[in-house]
């Protein structure tokens, strides 16, 4: 039996072209003698389809897409997409073959953590299914399921010899280790190969990898696809096993985390039909490594970067913002910022008078560089990518209406300890990014001698005060027993709750950790917990 798993980026709602899409690969499949393909979870609609799932409409339109697939001959399809029976709603798989449906397996366990809410749209399935192709008993399981023993050992039960796991993993750091390392547990529990195949592409700020896999008895990847890539994967189950496929090289971590940046954008951008993208460059590290991404995603043609200097803005700055656009060759626009500044500062000077200056001023600079970014967007079409970092995220260290203002966040769940990573990176591909730019202290460059750190605790200290609150869920007390000191950690934790009202209005971006400032992160603005 010829196994294909058919890795592709689906469009969330977009039935028909979906099906389209699964018609192309299962016809490709049948050329190279599969007998069976087998698609990721939601196929058919895209994951998540989010409160779509609560509008009958919307099964209706699933129902025409599965009777489109329904029409195929000559080969098994195995089609991931909701379904609702009566008043219920489940996570299906249904199981097609030459205009008769053999079956349909509903998911048994529903992921209710970090970015998942599938308890808000369906019931959990009760029983396995296993079909039979070629003589082999083959079962069926959705993405949460093999994460646990239960549904996996039930399908053993029902007779299966060899399962087939439909999935839409989301990347973050370590994740295909992580999916690798799960299958092995089912292969040891149960003693069945199992065939997992996996969505690829953008959708918000969710990235699928692919990466596609196959594991035989003995737990051995015998199989794996590329990584982000649309792939139609061949493995074959003969003498009680899977065989030997085609192996293809997994991206290191920085490389994981760098395409996912370039597939976020990528598939934001294009699914939103959006012409372009805009950004401030500023000399800076986070714009530098956010205009490397726009272009490796979109294109240099379809990058547009605007330098907006001001009395702080340093010559290097400008200079070096120069040397990058000459490398990448992107559109780009210089606006002086300092008369609008100075136009503002005249009709406040009667509601300032007597009052010192603060930050409000230097916010005023930033909030005069959203204006006109979002101006130009407007003129344009194209959509603003805002530049701003984890780090910066968490300590709000950026301004409501002002570097915050745009549609996507490309750095996001990027710390900037990991943005200097990224760019050293991305300069052992092709050197684009100036090394004054890594080099240099950062700064916002929004009053004299300005530091970053003049600010913040050292980025090594934040960043991984950061990781242990934020992503490790760890408490402050525990942070200082680790060994950091005490001024810091309090410090961190203080502004990540004040600031919690500007991450509430921050665009979505990619994530690529284990828990970004989005679907995973939901904490109360008003809340005296400490």
């Amino acid at each position: 039996m010829r196994i294909a798993l058919a890795q592709f980026n689906p469009i969330v709602g977009d039935i028909a072209g979906n099906a389209e899409k699964i018609l192309s690969l299962a016809h490709a499949a049948i050329v190279q003698g599969a007998d069976v393909l087998v698609t990721p979870e939601l196929a058919l609609t895209g994951y998540s389809p989010e409160d779509l799932l609560l509008r009958d409409s919307f099964y209706r339109e699933v129902a025409k897409g599965l009777d489109t697939l329904e029409q195929l001959d000559g080969i098994t399809l195995v089609i991931g997409h909701p379904v609702k029976l009566g008043n219920e709603r489940f996570n299906a798989a249904t199981v097609l073959r030459d205009g008769h449906r053999l079956g349909q397996y509903h998911k048994m366990l529903l992921p209710n953590n970090e970015v998942f809410d599938e308890c808000r749209y369906f019931t959990p399935g009760a029983a396995p299914l296993v079909f039979e192709q070629n003589g082999v008993k083959v079962g069926v399981l959705i993405c949460e399921d093999v994460w646990s023993l239960e549904p996996a050992a039930e399908t053993a039960d029902a007779g299966a010899e060899v399962v087939l796991a439909l999935n839409a993993s989301p990347f973050h750091r370590n994740k295909i280790e992580a999916r690798h390392e799960a299958l092995r547990y089912r292969v040891e529990e149960t003693g069945l190969p199992f065939a997992y195949v996996n969505l690829a592409g953008g959708q918000d700020e969710l990235v699928f990898d692919g990466a596609s896999f196959a594991v035989d008895k003995s737990g051995r990847v015998v199989a794996q696809a590329a990584a982000y890539d649309d792939e139609l994967l061949l493995v074959d189950f003969a003498d009680g096993d899977l065989q030997q496929g085609k192996q293809t090289a997994l991206p290191g971590p920085l490389e994981s985390v760098y395409r996912t940046l370039v597939v976020g954008v990528r598939d934001y951008i294009g699914k939103n039909g959006f012409p372009g993208t805009l950004l401030g460059l500023s000399g800076g590290i986070d714009s530098a490594l956010t205009l490397a991404v726009a272009v490796d995603a979109l294109g240099a043609d379809k990058v547009h970067a605007v330098m907006m200097p001001s009395r702080y803005t340093a010559d290097i700055s400008v200079t070096d913002s120069r040397d990058m656009i000459a490398r990448l060759g992107v559109k780009y626009d210089e606006i002086e910022i300092w008369p609008m500044y100075e136009s503002f500062m005249a009709g406040l000077a009667p509601s300032f008078a007597g009052l010192e200056m603060d930050t409000t001023e230097e916010n005023l600079q930033a909030r005069i560089r959203g204006t006109l970014l979002m101006a130009l967007s407007n003129k344009s079409g194209k959509l603003v990518l805002t530049t701003g970092n984890k780090s910066e995220m968490t300590t709000g260290y950026c301004t409501l209406y002002g570097d915050m203002a745009g549609g996507f966040a490309v750095l996001k769940d990027v710390a900037k300890t990991l943005v200097f990573e990224l760019c050293r990176w991305r300069n052992t591909v092709s050197d684009v990014i100036p090394e004054r730019i890594i080099t240099r202290p950062p700064s916002a460059e929004l009053r004299p001698d300005q530091k970053d750190q003049d600010s913040l605790p050292p980025y090594e200290v934040l960043d991984a005060i950061m990781a242990r609150y934020v992503e490790g869920n760890q408490s402050a007390a525990d942070i200082i027993a680790a060994g950091f000191a005490k001024a810091d950690v309090d410090r961190v934790v203080r502004l990540l709750k004040i600031n919690e009202y500007k991450r509430r209005q921050a665009p979505v971006g990619p994530r690529v950790t284990q828990r970004g400032f989005g679907k995973d992160w939901r904490y109360p603005i008003t809340n005296r917990f400490s």
